[in-house]
């Protein structure tokens, strides 16, 4: 199995800097593509902007009780470590790798390159 290519973005010098809604999620960019960020006990996650079943935007949901993120439409939800839809409904969260370092708050996202199956 091939190595995944990820190509990181720096988003913020700190999480400080985000500027945080009250339930905890801001929407920020990075590599072309609006990303949002969910703030938890268990440390911050970055997902899809929008929710994969009707295009709901994240950050206007919530953050349950145990952490999953919640849409503001249908309350589909969803487990931020990994994008699972614990909700029943098979829906899947696309979930960026995010990194908190020396030189500010980074988000992965992995480069898709078709031409490089044939190698």
């Amino acid at each position: 199995m091939a190595a995944k290519n990820i190509k990181w973005f720096k988003v913020a010098n700190s999480r400080n800097e985000i500027l945080w809604q009250q339930n905890n999620m801001a929407v920020t960019e990075a590599g072309g593509k609006k990303i949002t960020l969910a703030k938890t006990g268990k440390g911050i996650f970055a997902c899809a902007y929008k929710c994969p079943h009707a295009n709901g935007l994240l950050a206007e949901g919530f953050i349950d009780a145990t952490g999953n993120i919640v849409c503001p439409l249908h309350r589909y939800k969803f487990d931020l470590t990994n994008g699972r839809n614990i909700s029943g409904e098979g829906y899947y969260l696309k979930v960026f790798v995010i990194e908190e370092r020396e030189a500010g708050l980074f988000i992965g996202i992995e480069e898709n390159n078709w031409f490089n199956i044939f190698k």
